[in-house]
């Protein structure tokens, strides 16, 4: 009995400190000890990944008047308008794509435009985001690591009871046993969360940076940038992008569900996306950033705060997909699923992504 807690003790003890140590190593890092981020793009990509930045250009182009709502989910752009940002452009170039205009497939159809992609793996190559894969490797020792504490702590509970009963045992190695199995489930716990946490701790110096020199500034599009749509307090803006990004999680699900066969059999996945990426057609190609970072705000996913899109087949999308397998049905989803491809111009991410 005092064998096998022992060699418990230890065992958890160097699993606990090779998987704390392996995950510090793994971190990304950046040599800038003074991180900046460039334009408002970038915070509301580390706020809410595509979703953050293309939510802060629909909300900009919401408020001017450039585009107009024609109905509930309806959106309208006028002749004429232009753009005043890459993300305002992704926008505007997937308006055509959206089938009557629906806002969700709109908003869907932008996130995976090149040039919101582009802006995560901007974050990613200067060390302020984690690609998407980082820590899998952890996260799954993390996840053992718990199970197998979790289970040993309820074999010790009945070990405890028998030598209790018995009046044998050693009561130092039993009170130790159960106090390192806690800890090995907290350390694994905790290991097996820290990868979901997309935003490295420079990319939150840098956030917080921005947010302190935007801090006065209470326009719907910069606080849409730096807090996410929960930080959007006119309500006119609210009842309609808050529903266009249920619709958006939802439309990935879908086309997630219903593809997910087909298009692991018909194409190859993007090294490193392990996000449950969706996609339109069976031979997309789920685009890396399918996972937002973790700043305390909503979640993530094709929603409000959410993750990257689904792309095309080799490295463009498949031109007049729109992102819900039906139109003006109302839509949600699970966070970290991705959109569909509906963009005509290519959809796979730069080559300077990890």
């Amino acid at each position: 009995m005092n064998a096998f807690a022992l060699g418990v003790w230890i065992a958890v003890a160097v699993s606990s400190l090779l998987l704390g140590f392996g995950l510090w190593r793994a971190m990304p890092r950046t040599a800038d000890p003074a991180p900046r981020l460039h334009d408002l793009s970038e915070a509301a990509f580390l706020t809410g990944g595509p979703g953050g930045v293309v939510d802060t250009a629909l909300v900009s182009l919401l408020s001017d008047g450039r585009m107009v709502a024609g109905g509930p989910g309806i959106v309208q752009v006028l002749p004429g308008a232009r753009a005043a940002d890459p993300a305002e452009r992704a926008v505007l170039r997937a308006y055509p794509q959206a089938p009557s205009g629906w806002l969700y497939q709109v908003r869907y159809a932008a996130m995976i435009d090149p040039s919101v992609q582009e802006t995560g793996d901007a974050l990613a190559h200067r060390g302020l985001l984690a690609p998407p894969g980082w820590g899998r490797a952890w996260r799954r020792w993390g996840r053992i690591q718990a199970a197998v504490c979790a289970a040993l702590l309820f074999l010790w509970v009945l070990m405890y009871l028998f030598e209790a009963g018995s009046g044998s045992g050693d009561s130092v190695i039993l009170g130790l046993y159960p106090t390192v199995l806690v800890v090995g489930i907290v350390v694994g716990v905790e290991c097996a969360r820290r990868p979901k946490r997309r935003i490295t701790p420079a990319g939150q110096r840098a956030l917080h940076g921005m947010r302190a020199l935007y801090g006065g500034d209470g326009s719907p599009q910069v606080r849409t940038a730096l807090f996410g749509l929960p930080g959007l307090q006119d309500p006119y803006l609210r009842s309609l992008l808050v529903p266009a990004a249920r619709d958006t999680r939802l439309a990935a699900a879908q086309h997630r569900s219903r593809h997910a066969g087909s298009g692991a059999a018909g194409s190859p996945r993007r090294s490193g996306s392990d996000d449950g990426c969706g996609s339109s057609a069976p031979d997309a190609i789920p685009v890396v950033w399918c996972a937002s970072s973790d700043t305390g705000g909503s979640g993530s996913g094709c929603g409000s705060s959410g993750s990257s899109c689904g792309g095309g087949s080799g490295s463009s999308s498949g031109s007049g997909s729109s992102c819900s397998s039906s139109s003006g049905s109302s839509c949600s989803s699970s966070s970290g699923s991705s959109c569909s491809s509906s963009s005509g111009s290519s959809c796979s991410s730069s080559s300077s992504s990890s």
